[in-house]
């Protein structure tokens, strides 16, 4: 049975140059960074080229870009550690974070306000891809304020205004953070055009390596680390750094941003095949998000007529197409998808499906795809069982 891989914004395969390029430092390189000897120098060596190739890449300085364990911990690190610079004796920080922002984000700014740390505000955001003005307002006139605003909804491939976002904070002193690991590669990240304070990138959504990725720090934001016992980092993120995993990261973002306007006009040309392709099979299909502008690698479907949407993927899997129902990092959590329920609502009927491409997507892939869910999906709902 022939089977497609189209999980992309979930992990993607690692890319052979980023293998060869981690490959010396897993094995001859070996050395940790902070030792003084010839061992470690030519790997701290190794890592500083790491770090300006990330920082060249994404318009940013050496100095800011900071490696950490993942886009998880980079979000904690922005979010948590950004409230806590921006208190004072009295005053509590007002953390405002987009409905639809990954749980990274989301959880840690629960966590904040559980723990009186932090006043939590929930931006709506429309069908169009817009965060509405008025919430935004009234979080920004509460002073300190942290906004996070994701460049690109791993679940529904929704672009948000960051700039948009980034010049109403400015006019308030706020900082603005945004997770961009699905942005990379995807859409144009430059941090010299889209003045972000913080900003979250992971290495394992564009052929990178996993548990490896970055928090930009832009110089003069203030911030506290969470990790204590090491100066690793500029005391930002302690700890003996992996330094295949920061050659990988800086390789795997090289090389994205470098091809990100060939394969984003790729990856949209595939996307908008499948989807034509799937609405002419299902016309009922709806198309999340599909009012706002998307990223080219993710399409996200609702299909009326089922509502479980695992029964629904697991179909898929045995039909041979792997695919998610929105966030990996959610699967199994019992519960609907929190980016749905604030685009559709929460009793929005629908089982909900992602499809993501990526590198090694081909044409051929899309086809099989659209023929395996057309089938999946009728059977589901069962010969002459369902109207629309």
């Amino acid at each position: 049975m022939s089977a497609v891989y189209l999980d992309h914004a979930a992990t993607t395969p690692v890319r052979p140059e980023v293998v060869e390029a981690m490959e010396p430092f897993a094995t001859a390189n070996f050395g940790n960074p902070s030792s003084l000897h010839r061992w470690g120098q030519a790997a701290a060596a190794a890592l500083e080229d790491a770090r300006a190739e990330i920082a060249t890449a994404l318009g940013a300085k050496a100095s800011e870009v900071h490696f950490v364990r993942g886009g998880t911990e980079s979000d904690n690190l922005a979010i948590l550690g950004s409230c806590r610079a921006l208190a004072r004796p009295g005053v509590v920080p007002t953390v405002a974070l987009s409905a639809i922002e990954h749980s990274a984000v989301l959880e840690a700014g629960r966590h904040l306000e559980k723990g009186g740390e932090a006043r939590l505000v929930v931006l709506p955001v429309s069908l169009e891809g817009q965060i509405l003005s008025g919430p935004l307002e009234s979080a920004l006139s509460a002073s300190p304020s942290l906004v996070s605003v994701m460049w690109v909804n791993n679940e529904t491939g929704m672009v948000l205004p960051v700039s948009e976002v980034t010049t109403a904070a400015a006019a308030h002193g706020a900082t603005v953070h945004s997770d961009a690991s699905q942005a990379i590669g995807k859409v144009p990240v430059h941090l010299g055009k889209v003045p972000v304070h913080l900003l979250t990138a992971t290495g394992h959504k564009i052929s990178g390596p996993k548990g490896m990725g970055i928090l930009f720090v832009r110089r003069g934001t203030k911030i506290r680390p969470l990790i204590h016992g090491g100066g690793q980092e500029r005391g930002m993120r302690p700890g003996t750094q992996d330094v295949a995993g920061a050659v990988g990261l800086a390789t795997a973002i090289r090389l994205a941003v470098s091809e990100q306007e060939e394969e984003a006009a790729r990856l949209g040309g595939l996307r908008d095949v499948f989807e034509h392709g799937l609405l002419r099979e299902l016309p009922d299909v709806r198309i999340n998000a599909s009012p706002a502008p998307r990223a080219p690698h993710v399409s996200s479907i609702g299909v009326p007529g089922l509502s479980d949407g695992d029964a629904l993927l697991m179909a898929l899997d045995l039909g041979g197409v792997a695919v998610s129902g929105g966030s990996a990092c959610m699967s199994g959590a019992g519960h609907g998808s929190h980016v749905i329920a604030a685009l559709y609502g929460d009793d929005d009927p629908m089982a909900n499906v992602r499809f993501s491409f990526g590198h090694t997507t081909r044409e051929s892939d899309i086809d099989l795809a659209i023929a395996v869910t057309a089938g999946v999906v009728r059977r589901l709902r069962g010969e002459g069982m369902y109207r629309a």
